[in-house]
């Protein structure tokens, strides 16, 4: 087999079927993920495990190679002839390589073309504070925050940083100036990479992920000293992103943690990515914006009690997720079985309903 022009040829497909990931391992034929259904490529050949580490050592440099052989897997970033992105995890399982790619479009969408709620532009209107993207593994969180970026890049003059492991959508400077920083290429941890923010004049920071509390605290800090910072978190409502937040620091440093919170949150965006009925998938909202109610809630620790704010004040701009999904079912463009698997109260959804 020749690899280079097989995997030619598979990331061609995934490009045409519009498929979300790519997967090679060993004992399979390349499987695609369309439309979040996993589809094994039955007209295609079951990969052995010679022809899956061919595939894999195919998209890496020499020098990737050897990173990965001594640390068993890698992240990067492959660009595929100027025409689109993957996302790459290479990984062993027993013993064999194996390979996830993830699609990343060239183009970045706007949030009205993501289908995303009109008071999403109001995050991009801040000059400084907190905002979260949050929600499961590949539920569209490093998209939204691309077209939130990229509005800010079209609508004002600003410098932005971004921080990703890899960078997935390259930006353009247009009224803005952006510097994209790669984990592992540009820097060796995000807290080191956010804490060199302070010295290179920013004025919008992107936390591609916050995988430890340092993290967590620089970026609070940098929301409170007068940077928008946007970053996201595998969480599924506003109230555990806070709870996740608060509970990653030692019991004497949560209550400062909390008032720290209380005053340079701006919000939470928790999205799902919900099958629509005519194909596709359609993303799902709730919106949480930092309130004097919501402020107060936070630095008292009584954090059960934001659902509830959330789902009376709509007046606010604020949107719970089983709003968001009875309003879809309402509409026609999910059905009450999907919207009751992605609720995270399925019970009241169906009243709602």
């Amino acid at each position: 087999m020749e690899y280079q022009l097989y995997l030619k040829q598979l990331l061609e497909a995934t490009i045409k079927n519009n498929a979300s990931d790519l997967h090679i391992s060993e004992g399979h034929p390349p499987v695609m993920r369309i439309n979040r259904k996993l589809t094994f490529l039955s007209k295609e050949k079951i990969l052995s495990a010679e022809e899956t580490q061919g595939i894999s050592f195919a998209l890496m440099s020499e020098e990737q190679i050897n990173d990965f052989v001594k640390e068993k897997e890698i992240d990067f970033s492959y660009d595929f002839e100027g025409r689109a992105r993957f996302r790459v995890n290479i990984f062993y399982q027993t013993g064999t390589v194996s390979a996830a790619l993830r699609l990343v479009p060239e183009k970045i969408r706007s949030l009205e073309e993501l289908n995303m709620p009109f008071r999403l532009h109001q995050f991009c209107e801040y000059t400084q504070g907190f905002v979260l993207v949050v929600g499961p593994s590949s539920h569209g969180k490093s998209t939204t925050l691309a077209a939130m970026i990229n509005e800010i890049n079209h609508t004002r003059s600003a410098h932005i940083i971004t921080i990703e492991d890899p960078i997935e959508y390259v930006f353009k400077d247009d009224k803005s100036m952006i510097n994209q920083r790669e984990l592992h290429l540009d820097t060796l941890s995000f807290a080191k990479a956010l804490k060199s923010t302070f010295r290179e004049d920013p004025d919008v920071i992107m936390v591609g992920e916050m995988r430890d509390n340092e993290t967590m605290s620089t970026a609070i800090t940098a929301a409170e000293t007068g940077h928008l910072v946007f970053a996201t978190l595998h969480t599924n409502s506003a109230g555990q992103t806070i709870h996740r937040i608060v509970d990653n620091f030692q019991g004497d440093q949560q209550s400062q943690i909390r008032a720290q919170l209380a005053s340079s949150l701006v919000g939470i965006i928790s999205q799902r990515l919900v099958p629509a009925i005519d194909g596709g998938v359609v993303p799902a909202c709730e919106i949480m914006f930092n309130t004097p109610a919501i402020s107060n809630l936070i630095r008292d620790n009584k954090i059960y009690e934001i659902p509830l704010v959330i789902e009376t004040s709509s007046e606010s701009g604020m949107v719970s997720l089983n709003r968001s999904l009875s309003e879809l079912v309402r509409k026609g463009i999910i059905d009450i079985d999907n919207a009751v698997k992605y609720s995270n109260n399925p019970r009241e959804l169906r009243k709602l309903i």
